[in-house]
């Protein structure tokens, strides 16, 4: 499937110094030749790994006679385009382009290739007395003729600013990359096949356009809806869309792995948009909940790495449960030695966080003190996979009262590496007290918190008509792939991160 050069070849263009019009240059002679640089379609018939797992018993120095078709990058040309180093989304394979098999003209059409172009060849399988994997080419075929050079083999694509900007060349020049974000895909469809398969729930998907703001306490993006004249929140979160479809009886258990968009700071573990997967399961509590995160996690590691410890930088983090637990008050009075839950108000909160040298905010309440003194002084020391169990009643307005201690709810927070990577409930199923905790959010909303929910009367009407007792959680899918990937900042393992538009 050649493409046959005119009866005059074209004349090679003159190397003028400038990479980019050196490659227009060529794409121009070869259309001047009766050459489409970008035909419409190749009839491949195998990927580069394919063919190294087949022939990878062949020896040293053997032809065979066998026949096949691939395609790919010229990522390496060597003597002169003797030698091809072609690579595709499975990896690489060499194609070797020798007199023996290709007669003058093809030879010759040899001068107008590059590296970064996309061909096709046709030849058969042999290893060479060097051992490398190759196709002799019989015919070559130009299929993409790429215009812009490729960043120099040696050093790379180094700028990181570059490589998230232009993702398609940090992909075509990084094999990490490629390994990460394929990673990535792997954990999620270990997560939607554990889900479906092992717990039984079923996907669904729900608005990503709130009218009210709620299912978290985050700052979000407003949009207007013209046709309707209306402003509309990118959600926070999906949570209670989902707790309704409980209500319904669609299932006992219901999942959706999606977007949420949360208006505030970038760093190496936040972006503003970003993937969660977030589950309800009917006759549930926090503990069930607690035990299905230690085991999906363990899963996912199992099945990449087929063991459960896993390497983060200088650390070794061993995900199998069970898990630690600990409540967030025992583990501040265990780093401080201070117990929050002798105090009887803010006020007293207030003074002990002061004398911890802790900075609150004087309109902080009881749980918010203690929310804040556990991320100053424990967060940072939970590396091993541990349950922050317990929380604070005052900044969990979604979560079912504790069974044993009216100021706490049976909430917990998952930690890997110091991460929050899930937060989960045994949820509030009483209309009565979550319309009293909305109605607390929106006191705290008029105060200046523009985090706090919303009213969703709708929501309480649903709630109603019954809500079986249910475990809900949410997990942070970049992070959890970050953790697993070995990955320093999110985004790497985020496909096209959320970056700050250049200026003309």
């Amino acid at each position: 499937m050649s493409q046959k050069p005119a009866a005059t070849t074209p004349e090679i263009p003159a190397d003028t110094g400038n990479p980019r019009a050196a490659k227009e240059k060529k794409l121009q002679a070869l259309i001047d030749a009766g050459i489409n640089p970008y035909p419409h379609t190749f009839p491949r018939s195998h990927q580069a790994q394919e063919l190294q797992d087949k022939y990878k018993d062949l020896e040293m120095g053997v032809e065979t006679e066998d026949r096949v078709m691939v395609a790919g990058r010229i990522m390496a040309m060597r003597n002169n385009g003797m030698f091809l180093d072609l690579a595709d989304a499975s990896g690489k394979i060499q194609v070797f382009c020798h007199k023996d098999t290709m007669n003058e003209d093809e030879l010759k059409m040899l001068e107008y290739f590059d590296i970064g172009d996309i061909i096709g060849a046709e030849g058969t399988i042999r290893r060479t007395p060097r051992g490398e994997l190759s196709v002799r080419a019989k015919t070559l075929t130009m299929l993409t003729k790429s215009l812009q050079p490729l960043p120099e083999k040696y050093h790379g694509l180094t700028d990181v600013e570059q490589r998230y900007r232009q993702r398609y060349l940090d992909l075509i020049m990084n094999e990490d990359s490629r390994r990460v974000l394929r990673l990535r895909s792997q954990i999620i469809s270990i997560i939607r096949k554990y889900m479906t398969e092992k717990v039984g729930a079923i996907e669904v998907e729900t608005p990503m356009m709130h009218a009210i703001l709620g299912g978290a306490s985050a700052k979000p993006f407003v949009t207007h809806h013209n046709a309707l004249d209306a402003d509309f929140y990118l959600r926070i979160a999906p949570e209670l869309y989902l707790k309704r479809l409980i209500v319904g009886g669609l299932a006992d258990s219901v999942f959706e792995i999606n977007r949420n968009f949360r208006n505030e700071g970038i760093s190496i573990r936040h972006n503003p948009e970003f993937t969660m997967i977030e589950a309800y399961h009917a006759y549930k509590d926090y503990n069930d909940i607690m035990t299905l995160i230690e085991d999906l996690v363990s899963t996912i590691a199992m099945e990449i790495y087929g063991t459960t410890e896993i390497t983060f930088g200088d650390k070794i983090i061993d995900v199998k449960g069970p898990w630690k637990r600990a409540s967030m008050v025992d583990l501040v009075k265990e780093e401080t030695g201070v117990d929050f839950m002798t105090m009887k108000d803010a006020a007293e909160a207030q003074a002990a966080a002061k004398k911890l040298q802790v900075a609150v905010d004087p309109k902080a309440n009881w749980g918010q003190v203690v929310e804040t003194v556990f991320g100053e002084r424990v967060e940072h020391k939970l590396i091993q996979p541990t349950h922050v169990i317990d929380h604070p009643l005052d900044i969990s307005p979604l979560s079912k009262g504790h069974r044993t201690n009216e100021r706490l709810v049976e909430r917990f927070e998952s930690y890997i590496n110091a991460w929050e990577i899930a937060n989960a409930f045994t949820e509030l199923n009483d209309p009565r007290l979550q319309l009293a905790r909305f109605m607390e959010q929106v006191a705290q909303r008029e105060a200046g918190d523009d985090e706090a929910m919303m009213v969703d009367h709708d929501f309480v009407n649903a709630l109603e008509y019954g809500l079986p007792p249910t475990g809900g959680w949410g997990m942070g899918i970049d992070r959890l792939c970050m953790i697993l990937t070995n990955s320093q900042t999110i985004r790497e393992v985020i496909a096209f991160p959320t970056l700050k538009p250049l200026k003309d």
